[in-house]
């Protein structure tokens, strides 16, 4: 089944609440070939969404700069739906204007690096779907990423949720798309999982420390300093 409609932002959101509201049917139904416009497409549009979320949580101290300060989640298996796992703070209002177009730009570049990791454990577990199918189902996933941003908001549980929702979507397409059987689906993204809600809880404990930190700095007298120095 291949893809033929146009590609504009009305098709785009269509495409994004199809997807929410009933992605077991979506994947089942996503056309596996078709070039890679669309999805590239609805990928950078994702990227603006959640550089728009991400902005105006910075705006209150409330976002994390998740995108660019990965490390090696960000060349996890999974790649960009789980770099919100990993989060550093960001430090001014400038940082969080420009994640608007940090995060598009981030999302274009490294989603082929994405499908290309996912792809790889796909094909292990028995996949016979081409790279293009792959790159489809990473992208489209994608519209998650806003949702998770925000989760990331609380500390901790935040996390949990998040891994756990995009584990159960990547076991969920493994079905629908590749023909793979949930309970080796299970074993291996749970065990990714698992993986990185470890390095994602590391993550937010030095995030949760470097915020009491900058708070006591906000809250220290001038004089304290002073006397320290002296």
């Amino acid at each position: 089944m291949e893809e033929k409609k146009a590609v504009t932002v009305t098709a785009l959101m269509r495409t994004a609440v199809k997807v929410i509201t009933s992605p077991a049917a979506f994947f089942r139904e996503m056309p596996k070939s078709g070039g890679f416009s669309a999805p590239l497409a609805f990928m950078v549009m994702m990227g603006i969404i959640n550089g728009l979320v991400t902005a105006a949580l910075g705006l209150f101290n409330m976002a994390s700069n998740s995108i660019f300060g990965t490390g090696m989640t960000m060349v996890s298996i999974v790649l960009y739906p789980f770099a919100q796992l990993s989060p550093t703070p960001i430090l001014s209002t400038g940082m969080a204007i420009a994640s608007i177009l940090l995060y598009p730009l981030g999302y274009a570049v490294l989603g082929f690096a994405g499908a290309g990791l996912v792809f790889s454990v796909w094909k292990i577990l028995g996949s016979r779907e081409s790279f293009e199918t792959a790159y489809r189902c990473v992208a489209y996933l994608a519209v998650f990423m806003p949702l998770t941003t925000l989760l990331m908001v609380v500390p901790y549980a935040g996390l949990l949720i998040s891994v756990v929702l995009l584990t159960y979507l990547y076991v969920l397409i493994s079905g629908e798309v590749h023909g793979i059987k949930a309970a080796r689906a299970w074993v291996v993204f749970g065990l990714i999982g698992v993986a990185l809600f470890f390095m994602g809880l590391g993550a937010d404990i030095r995030l949760q420390e470097f915020n009491k930190k900058t708070a006591n700095l906000k809250t220290t007298p001038p004089d304290s300093f002073e006397q320290r120095s002296r």
